[in-house]
């Protein structure tokens, strides 16, 4: 389970989800493995803070400069 999210917040979500890590190749996304023995809980768990606008979670789309944007 991939769960995207700014840096300054890792610390936090790995502390209050067990199981958690930084993803090994998109290091600023943590990730959940489905190997985790508590994978379902913590999944919830995750999911239910999501839906309580935890703010932690998510990330904002940085605005993509068009090719004829950066020619000019």
């Amino acid at each position: 389970m991939l769960i995207p999210t700014e840096k300054q917040f890792h610390n936090s979500i790995k502390k209050d989800f067990n199981g958690v890590v930084q993803h090994p190749i998109l290091k600023k996304w943590l990730y959940l493995s489905e190997a985790t023995e508590d994978f379902e809980t913590v999944a919830s768990d995750i999911i239910e803070a999501v839906r309580m606008n935890d703010l932690r979670f998510g990330v904002e789309p940085q605005e993509r400069i068009s090719k004829r944007k950066r020619k000019a």
